[in-house]
């Protein structure tokens, strides 16, 4: 694949961003990207919306907020899943051959409704919802499955809560947290065994955007400096059944980090420098880092990963514009030197049953 990034937007997290609606929330996003970008609304060609109705709290919420994303009188296109599915088909568009200069636009204001009552309304009707089936059931579920295959402790899952945490201490676009200490995880509230609230990172508000290009527009437009390259992805999903087998086997995750790796090109032992996790949880980070089977030397997380920010719908995104501010040597005082590689993943659905992987290449100046 040649498809480029050739800018990009995030807009300042928060746990709850108040002074502005969400309208306006995509509508400076969207033009921080563009600017970025070096480029006018009015040249693009198509744009990707990636949004969720019951997050917005609006009935086919794009009526409302196309127009301000930038995609008013525009070819749009919009799924449901997360935002970095957004960027699949973004990307997919660029690389068909008949678009060649979009805008994918995501966000995240959950702070406005209750989102612990939105979220069961996602659960199966006839069994799951009844049980009282919400993230923190689900993701106990999973903690306690990979926590019984293979043998991860809370002493462990707290390491990886304080060290994510102190990473996002050092990245501008996070919200400004106190590092907790292993001792105040320990004794954190209980959600669902083994879950613990500590163990989970803050849901906060946010929006980001990216602009993509094709090889042929950035060849008729030397002006224009790619970021970073998509070399690869891949994408699929779990069954929706939560048992032992689903929870603990994550055989759609390591397939999509294979695709990822093979459309990329990428042989034998080639590793990123760069993986930046969706992870909501410690339990997560360490369950995905043994399907991943990073060798030494991978930066997991240096943004700080959803301890940073964790706009619900659109950690994904945020986290592919973190890694592709490493490639292009922008991400700040958490920059990992050299970075040339970098893996993103992104999840979605009770217990991660969707799962995106996106290989992004540096581009040499």
């Amino acid at each position: 694949m040649n498809v480029f990034v050739i800018g990009l937007a995030v807009h300042p997290a928060a746990d709850a961003i108040t002074d502005r609606r969400l309208e306006e929330m995509a509508f400076h996003t969207s033009r921080a990207a563009l600017a970025d970008a070096g480029i006018e609304r009015r040249e693009l060609d198509h744009v990707t919306l990636a949004a969720s109705d019951e997050v917005d709290a609006r009935g086919i919420s794009s009526m409302l907020l196309a127009a301000p994303a930038g995609a008013f009188l525009k070819d749009e296109l919009r799924v449901t899943d997360s935002g970095l599915m957004g960027l699949v088909m973004g990307a997919l568009r660029v690389a068909s051959g008949r678009f060649e200069l979009g805008l994918v636009a995501s966000w995240s204001q959950s702070s406005a409704l209750p989102l612990a009552a939105v979220v069961p309304m996602r659960a199966e009707p006839f069994y799951l919802r009844p049980v009282g089936m919400n993230d923190d059931v689900a993701d106990g579920l999973f903690a306690g499955a990979v926590q019984a295959r293979y043998g991860i402790d809370e002493n462990a899952v707290a390491a990886r809560v304080v060290e994510r945490a102190r990473a996002a201490v050092h990245n501008p676009r996070a919200v400004p947290r106190r590092v907790p200490t292993r001792d105040e995880i320990a004794s954190s509230a209980p959600l669902a065994w083994p879950l613990r609230k500590l163990h989970r990172a803050a849901i906060t508000d946010g929006a980001v955007a990216m602009v993509l290009a094709s090889e042929a527009w950035v060849a008729h437009h030397p002006k224009a400096k790619p970021l970073a390259r998509i070399a690869g992805m891949g994408w699929g999903v779990e069954s929706y059944r939560l048992d032992r087998t689903r929870l603990t086997d994550m055989d759609v995750l390591r397939s999509c980090y294979g695709q990822a790796r093979t459309r990329a090109g990428w042989k034998g032992d080639a590793q990123p420098d760069v993986a930046e996790l969706d992870a909501s949880t410690g339990w997560h980070e360490a369950a995905f880092c043994h399907a991943f089977d990073f060798g030494d030397g991978v930066a997991i997380s240096p943004s700080g990963g959803a301890w940073a920010q964790n706009p619900y719908f659109c950690t994904g995104l945020v986290a592919a514009c973190e890694s592709v501010n490493q490639l292009a040597g922008r991400a700040g005082p958490h920059q990992v030197s050299g970075a040339r590689r970098a893996i993103v993943h992104g999840t979605h659905g009770f217990a991660q049953q969707g799962h995106v992987v996106f290989a992004f290449e540096g581009v040499a100046p």
